[in-house]
């Protein structure tokens, strides 16, 4: 399987002096095409850092990230925003959807964002695929938490990403809801996506390939 992304010695710090915490410590990390990596531990480990770190949302104070073949760690921005937008889909806790766009609306938002005319087709493939049709036309606000989080998904995936990046995607669920989600995260991962996930939950580890333990700045 092809690599996707992968990190080489990533250090990230806050803080200075005697109140400095490394909240990264020298990680390596390896995603590959098809695959889903699940990171675990507890609540302020830096597992929300790693993945915006990959993700190009933020920036390692030393190390290397590659991610689909572009050096990531001291790049431009005018390099880092097409990444995001084109190769990364980012579904988070919080689901981050416009409150004055319908979910439809919401969904086809990355693609006009990206320049290119937007394809309704394809997002009402998705929205259909992910059992929200009759829920289109509807405002976030009258949205269940599981109606959301598939539409935050669907818009993920609306520009095709290569690499998908999940931060407590559940966290925010009822169960029903929780595993409809990690069905659709391990079916990203078996259509050749990778797909990074971080979560506290077992049901969401068991459907991992792998499943790594942060502890100490550090994958275990």
């Amino acid at each position: 399987m092809a690599v996707v992304a992968s990190a080489r010695g990533v250090t990230k710090t806050y803080g200075q002096g005697r109140a400095a915490l490394r909240i990264l410590d020298r990680v390596d990390l390896e995603l590959r095409a098809g695959e889903l990596v699940a990171v675990t531990g507890r609540s302020g480990s830096g597992k929300s850092t790693l993945l915006n770190v990959i993700g190009a949302l933020d920036r390692a104070d030393a190390g290397q990230v590659e991610v689909c073949g572009v050096r990531v760690d001291g790049a431009a921005e005018k390099v880092l925003a097409p990444l995001r937008r084109d190769r990364i889909g980012f579904v988070f806790q919080s689901f981050h959807l416009l409150p004055e766009l319908t979910g439809l609306e919401n969904v086809l938002l990355p693609a006009r964002l990206n320049g290119r005319r937007a394809s309704p087709e394809r997002a009402g493939r998705l929205v259909e695929g992910l059992g929200l049709t009759a829920a289109a036309e509807r405002l976030p606000a009258v949205l269940s938490g599981g109606e959301q989080q598939r539409f935050a998904i669907a818009r993920a995936l609306i520009n095709d990403p290569t690499l998908v990046l999940a931060d407590e995607p559940t966290g925010n669920l009822d169960t029903e809801s929780a595993e409809i989600v990690l069905e659709l995260l391990r079916a990203m991962a078996d259509e050749g996506r990778a797909v990074l996930l971080v979560t506290h939950e077992p049901e969401a580890t068991r459907r991992a390939d792998r499943v790594l333990r942060l502890e100490g700045g550090q994958l275990r």
